[in-house]
């Protein structure tokens, strides 16, 4: 089993998702459980099916393997986002303890999975510390940005920092703002997202100054997203190669940004399974390998 994913722009070459069938259950379920799980409303589930159909299909058209995280009755409709139970380097897996406690079953069952598939974990976030996988952005190789706010703490950062360490010849800790505070979702990978090795969409409101400077100190383009587009998740996109990419519909002024930057965009209309609890196409998708 080939694994190693220190990027976020490399081509991928292996993938795991969660459909919602096996993540949100049934109507009746997420009638139960959209408002503990602060879902901005309650997904309709055969809208979310169709939807993530259309999802789907970009993915298998464009990753080679595609496996499937099962149904868990230890995880909630959170799990569908598979992004954030882990990062997977070139020497293997980091479980996380994740900051939103109501998705702490979902590493469990994604450590399960990846070792059933023949991924070594090389170790895990464990005591005090937290961290998400929205938090860790790759901008190389070898150096890794990630973002402390109320998902990733300094401890688990700490840990991280350790257990990468023979991995990483750069650690960049970025501080995140308050936003809407602790109970919503803001994550690094909720202002920037890698297209290429020198292309970014961003948000610049919700980022640091340092952080901004610095990218743009290492020559990367930045397309700039603006409030409504934000909101609509506009500056979450799936890098599935360089300059290849997927983002939720409705996000017209990004879009022909990023085509006039030279990518190649694809969408997918994401209000139920995407604007509704806050994940976009990263967050649905959690890459094994990036060549």
């Amino acid at each position: 089993m080939r694994y190693g994913c220190q990027s976020m722009v490399g081509k991928i070459d292996t993938i795991i998702i969660k459909h919602p069938e096996e993540a949100f259950i049934s109507q009746e379920n997420l009638d139960q459980k959209w408002k503990p799980f602060n879902y901005v409303s309650c997904p309709d589930y055969e809208k979310s099916l169709k939807e993530y159909s259309r999802f789907e299909e970009i993915i298998q058209e464009h990753v080679e393997n595609v496996h499937y995280l099962p149904k868990d009755d230890n995880t909630g409709l959170d799990s569908t986002y598979a992004h954030d139970t882990c990062k997977i380097t070139s020497k293997g897996a980091i479980m996380f303890t994740v900051g939103k406690e109501l998705r702490r079953g979902e590493t469990g069952a994604t450590k399960k999975f990846l070792e059933g598939i023949g991924v070594p974990i090389l170790g895990e976030i464990s005591g005090e510390g937290t961290m998400e996988g929205g938090d860790v952005v790759w901008l190389d190789e070898k150096t890794v940005a990630v973002g402390r706010g109320y998902r990733t703490n300094y401890e688990g950062i700490r840990q991280f920092r350790e257990l990468t360490k023979d991995v990483v010849d750069e650690f960049i800790v970025v501080e995140l703002p308050h936003g809407d505070g602790p109970d919503e979702c803001l994550h690094l990978m909720s202002v920037i997202s890698m297209v290429d090795h020198d292309l970014a969409v961003v948000y610049s409101k919700l980022m640091p100054v340092s952080f901004r400077d610095l990218l743009i100190e290492r020559g990367i383009e930045l397309i700039e997203v603006d409030d409504a587009e934000y909101a609509n998740l506009g500056s979450n996109v799936l890098a599935l190669a360089p300059r290849v990419c997927v983002m939720p519909a409705g996000n017209p002024k990004t879009r022909e940004k990023l085509e006039k930057a030279g990518a190649k965009v694809f969408e997918y209309e994401g209000h139920d399974i995407s604007f509704k609890g806050t994940g976009g196409p990263t967050c649905l998708t959690l890459p094994v390998t990036r060549l």
